[in-house]
């Protein structure tokens, strides 16, 4: 069975750090684009951070950039977003996904075949 797993969310705050994981079993992420997307209470998902298969170039979005850092460890099969200074608004559910699209980058939903299930980041006082 093909699955992503998400894991390290929970409640930080302003100003804290996490560290999310995505650990793929049932399948090997090396081929794959992998990209974090979020989804706030009301809102739409959109697209956090992503990073190609082999090289490893990784993208951000302008609300995250700076603050965000994706990688990924092959060897594990897994993918992190390193989620530092984290504002209020970061608050939602973080998902990640994986494209076969492997050597390229977007943010568009529609390329990503798989999906987790998602863990939650609160950022609050």
């Amino acid at each position: 069975q093909l699955q992503l797993v998400e894991s390290g969310g929970g409640l930080v705050q302003p100003g804290g750090s996490l560290r999310l994981s995505c650990v793929a079993s049932g399948f090997t992420l090396d081929y794959y684009a992998i990209g974090w997307f979020r989804q706030a209470p009301g809102k739409e998902r959109e697209a956090v951070s992503c990073i190609t298969n082999t090289k490893g170039s990784a993208k951000y979005s302008d609300s995250v950039k700076d603050r965000f850092t994706i990688s990924r460890d092959n060897a594990k099969n897994t993918v992190y977003l390193q989620v530092d200074s984290l504002k209020p608004e970061d608050t939602g559910i973080y998902y990640c996904a994986a494209s076969l699209y492997g050597s390229s980058c977007t943010g568009d939903r529609g390329t990503y075949a798989y999906w987790g299930q998602g863990t939650h980041v609160t950022v609050s006082s």
